[in-house]
């Protein structure tokens, strides 16, 4: 999984960086007028280690994860 920002440009997102493999699934968020989405140095590399986890298949299913929040509730 790859992290990429870029600009709307004439109606397409343009990316920064190197191109995605041609058929790429992609997820866009969009800020609204006037809102960032900053994250420090540290969380950028939290973010990085656990896409790295889900990638190699170290996750917990949703029936897993909801039981362990309604547990905490």
């Amino acid at each position: 999984m790859k992290i990429a920002t870029g600009r709307v440009v004439a109606g397409k997102v343009v990316l920064e960086g190197e191109p995605l493999t041609e058929g790429s699934v992609v997820t866009v968020m969009s800020t609204e007028d006037g809102e960032s989405f900053d994250v420090s140095p540290e969380e950028e590399r939290a973010l990085q280690v656990a896409i790295t986890q889900a990638d190699r298949g170290e996750v917990i299913s949703w029936e897993n994860l909801r039981q362990k929040l309604r547990g905490a509730v």
